[in-house]
């Protein structure tokens, strides 16, 4: 008969089991007692914005904290100075906030830590383990070896502790040129991880920093400064990627080999990788330096701000985190999860309303001149909480250019010469003629209402095919749409011709600017940042390039993945299917 004791064990076994490999590890630590509390931190170099990879180490990081009853820190790994800007601190702190999580009052900086760290280089130095080397970047690269063939030890190996002390502090003393001489750890030029062959410790780098401006001339490698900066701040779990897990052993070295206070373990899981994206911050820079794209912020672009300025909700975000989970092994996810993930997402809050992006105008014959009304259209069929608005109506309006057709082919059934349409939540309507330009060009159509069929039911049960959406043409606000699609127009964007590079994959319909679109009246208030399922189109946000009198609006997602059929229908790319 099993125990109240055993049966409480056999629970938490099976809830372990339950957890993805990281939040096992987290568990088992803390009932063997190997920690008493959880520390983890998201440690990003401010050289770039935030993208949406980083979403998932952000997520896995705070959320591991917060399950466990722990903490999580925010630390600017900022140690080299030439690519980093305040910019880029303030954008990242932004966008953490954004999408739900806090720091509290555990924000740190690397560069909090240089005297410690250069002390611990001089304790490395006393104990022979360190040493000043004066090989330039392509000797040491010679010199290194490859995975295959030892590496050969430098010239400078041997230097007397003496020496090294005092061209190191010469180093700090700004005595030398950039890229004259370096630090090295003496560790193993023959050991089968290159990372281990007396790896470079601290460089010579005349450039102000953003913190400390020119108080230094030597900045640590980012290798010697973030294990030793978990080290500072307690960290009990450092959460790296997987191109980090041939670097755990020198995190290991420099822990065991420096008198650091405490001692953290590090833990590598899967990097981010989506179709139709690139999450290289070398790639985002290039994009934004090259002009294809208006900033760091651009809708089309993968950074969190980009994704906020298109309409994309934190919640969002941090659902398609969970749902994809945390791997051992890298694999791809198919942009279209992602985008299911925020359609799934708006389609419980966004408010919707009716947009005609073509117009195309219609004037009711037998509705009378001056005649107005209004009708009462949900807000949300979703959630009837959100209640009904208002939206009027009159003789002319405006429906979409594409839902007329003068010679319709088999299976459209929208609006046609002799044809009924419903007109959402207002009347069936019949076209009774079309009105042409000089050039042949549809300019005008004219219909006759059904005036018993207000609300758009029909007394004899009648029911139209086609349910078309309007707004009226006197009440119409202007506004501009922009059509967002993915950036990429292949799968993979790094699969280019020879002589090529991942740019000529970019996608040229990744945006297409509408002017004289029409929105139904209710939407003349609108804030930057509000979102809305424009009906049968989509959904979109209002821009922050909106105001004193100018509306504009971002397509933040289709209602359903044309892309995937448009694809299908001419052949191209194919949809890889998301592993991860």
């Amino acid at each position: 008969m099993e125990t109240p004791a055993n049966s409480s064990q056999g629970a938490e076994e099976k809830a372990q089991s339950s957890l993805d490999f990281i939040r096992q590890a987290v568990a088992s630590d803390l009932q063997s007692g190997k920690c008493s509390g959880v520390v983890t931190r998201f440690p990003p170099e401010p050289n770039g914005y935030l993208h949406i990879g980083h979403a998932k180490s952000i997520c896995l990081n705070f959320g591991i904290a917060k399950e466990f009853g722990g903490r999580c820190h925010l630390r600017f790994d900022d140690t080299n100075p030439s690519k980093e800007e305040q910019e880029y601190v303030d954008s990242i702190q932004e966008d953490v906030r954004w999408l739900g999580w806090d720091w509290g009052p555990h924000l740190y900086y690397a560069s909090n830590y240089f005297q410690q760290l250069y002390d611990w280089a001089l304790y490395l130095i006393r104990a022979g383990k360190a040493y000043v080397c004066d090989l330039n970047a392509d000797e040491m690269r010679a010199y290194r070896g490859t995975l295959r063939e030892p590496g050969r030890e430098s010239p400078y190996r041997n230097r007397s502790i003496a020496e090294n002390l005092r061209l190191f502090e010469r180093m700090k003393a700004g005595e030398f040129p950039d890229g004259s001489r370096t630090l090295r750890a003496k560790i193993d030029m023959a050991h089968a991880n290159l990372n281990m062959r007396d790896p470079v410790l601290y460089r010579i780098l005349h450039a102000p920093h953003h913190r400390t401006g020119d108080k230094w001339c030597i900045y640590p490698m980012y290798d010697f400064a973030h294990g030793q900066s978990d080290a500072i701040e307690g960290i009990t779990h450092s959460i790296c990627t997987l191109e980090f897990e041939d670097h755990r052993p020198l995190y290991e070295w420099f822990i065991e080999n420096l008198p650091v206070p405490h001692k953290p373990r590090q833990y590598e899981f899967a990097r981010l990788n989506i179709t139709y994206t690139v999450l290289s911050k070398r790639k985002l820079l290039d994009l934004v330096q090259g002009g294809c794209v208006s900033g760091w912020d651009d809708p089309r672009m993968p950074t969190l701000a980009g994704l906020r300025r298109r309409g994309y909700t934190p919640e969002a975000i941090r659902a398609f985190c969970d749902k994809i989970g945390v791997a051992k092994s890298n694999s791809t996810v198919d942009v279209a999860f992602l985008e299911e993930c925020l359609r799934d997402d708006l389609n419980k809050r966004a408010l919707r309303r009716m947009a005609v992006l073509q117009p195309l105008k219609v004037v009711l014959e037998n509705y009378p001149d001056g005649r107005g009304e209004t009708f009462e259209l949900p807000n949300n069929p979703e959630d009837p909480a959100a209640g009904t608005r208002a939206v009027p109506f009159t003789k002319s309006l405006f429906i979409e250019r594409e839902d007329f057709q003068e010679d319709p082919p088999k299976k459209f059934f929208r609006l046609a010469p002799g044809r009924e349409v419903r007109l959402r939540g207002a009347y069936l309507v019949t076209c009774t003629g079309v009105i042409k330009n000089d050039g042949g060009e549809v300019i005008e159509l004219r219909c006759k209402v059904d005036h018993a069929t207000r609300g758009g039911s029909a007394p004899d049960g009648r029911s139209p095919k086609a349910t078309l959406h309007w707004v009226s043409a006197s009440h119409a606000v202007d506004a501009t749409v922009r059509l967002y699609d993915r950036l990429f127009a292949k799968p993979n964007p790094d699969e280019y011709p020879e002589g090529a590079d991942y740019k000529a994959n970019l996608n040229p319909r990744s945006l297409v600017v509408l002017e004289g679109c029409k929105l139904e009246p209710g939407l003349k208030e609108a804030k930057p940042g509000d979102r809305f399922q424009f009906e049968r189109q989509g959904y979109f946000c209002c821009d922050p390039d909106s105001g004193e009198g100018r509306l504009v609006f971002n397509r933040t997602a289709t209602l359903k993945d044309a892309w995937a059929k448009i694809q299908a229908r001419t052949g191209g790319g194919k949809i890889v299917k998301g592993e991860g």
